[in-house]
């Protein structure tokens, strides 16, 4: 018998501790999306640690600059970037305050609100590729820079809420390289995924973009 998910709402302490032990413990927990057109859930199913100014592969590696400033703190809010003048990505911040780190959201199964995702992910084939990827996931949540800074600790009236859902077992866990990170930074194994999962993405090592000539 599969047990219900837990709905309560994770508090602040929860991610107020070191990224490496928050990351892997985002697995199976619920992120709820509310939009005017309805909410949409998604269970995490996937997700990469950046420690900031401590792991080369973090925005926060050189300092604080305006577009990673909500890296920095309080715990528990979001940051979203733009990347390759396409996409956005979703992260959640963890650590101290004054400390820089947050955990990208990668992948996850979204289990409320299909119909309205699919309207904002035409291309994917099936339910699955719905949020396989953090581009895709950000995309079917609706989630851009209007969401940077968001408090996911708030009340109900936050358009963004972490919900404890159903912890991943750690043997049920596995981490690797995080995907199309370069330099040093590739060598951490901080991708955590859920063993077997069918919304995980695949892993893709960096590739250097060319210049065009």
């Amino acid at each position: 018998m599969i047990a219900t998910p837990d709905r309560t709402p994770l508090p602040r302490d929860f991610f107020d501790r070191p990224v490496l032990d928050v990351a892997p413990d985002l697995l199976g927990r619920i992120l709820v999306r509310t939009t005017p057109d309805g909410p949409i859930a998604l269970r995490l199913t996937e997700v990469e640690a950046y420690d900031g100014q401590n792991d080369p592969g973090s925005h926060a590696y050189r300092g604080r600059t305006p577009r990673n400033a909500v890296m920095f703190g309080p715990p528990g809010h979001v940051y979203v970037y733009f990347t390759y003048g396409m996409w956005h990505c979703m992260n959640l911040v963890c650590g101290p305050e004054g400390k820089a780190s947050a955990v990208l959201l990668r992948a996850g199964e979204i289990i409320e609100g299909a119909e309205l995702a699919r309207t904002r992910r035409l291309s994917a084939r099936n339910d699955k590729e719905l949020a396989k990827g953090p581009a895709r996931l950000a995309t079917a949540l609706d989630i851009d820079r209007a969401q940077d800074g968001v408090d996911a600790c708030a009340s109900d009236e936050t358009p963004l809420r972490i919900l404890a859902g159903t912890p991943v077992p750690s043997d049920q866990v596995r981490n690797g390289p995080r995907t199309g990170v370069s330099g040093e930074g590739a060598v951490h194994p901080w991708r955590f995924w859920v063993a077997d999962d069918p919304t995980v993405s695949p892993y893709r090592a960096h590739v250097p973009r060319r210049r065009r000539t």
